[in-house]
């Protein structure tokens, strides 16, 4: 069999990228996973502009990760809240998290990530094969769709 290898025109990566591929967007994310659902309150914890906070909110919305909706109470207030797409980022934000601890930083970052039920620290994220194994460096190759196979 032939090397294969990812080629940009078919990599999703690029996509990925064009949606959340920036510093701020990230740490709108972020914010919005703790919690917070308001332009104020993004604004007073990131310390960000407010024209850049603007982009990057209409930008989120755009791409569906996060949904933005006017408050029963006053509508002039906007609630922004993270979609289905938006939650299924938290893998990898928690990967780039635990990445930046090993790598960046050298420390354990505080808050520490723990499981609610019984408030260990989670895991490292690690990519799985089909039944459940970790995958490390050398583990995995590009395949062509039709040398995939089916698990039947």
């Amino acid at each position: 069999m032939d090397h294969l290898r990812e080629t940009l025109k078919e990599c999703s990566l690029p996509a990925a990228l064009e949606a959340m591929g920036e510093r701020w967007a990230f740490l709108i994310l972020r914010a919005a996973f703790n919690g917070l659902h308001h332009f104020e309150e993004f604004q007073s914890e990131l310390g960000i502009a407010r024209n850049i906070l603007a982009n990057r909110l209409a930008r989120l919305v755009d791409h569906g990760i996060l949904q933005r909706a006017a408050m029963p109470a006053d509508r002039r207030k906007i609630r922004y809240s993270l979609t289905e797409k938006g939650y299924a980022l938290l893998p990898t934000m928690v990967a780039l998290r635990q990445w930046g601890e090993r790598w960046e930083t050298c420390q354990p970052a505080f808050p520490v990530l723990v499981d609610a039920r019984d408030r260990r620290p989670v895991a490292p994220v690690t990519v799985h094969a089909h039944d459940g194994r970790a995958l490390g460096r050398g583990e995995m190759i590009w395949a062509r769709p039709e040398e995939v196979a089916d698990g039947g």
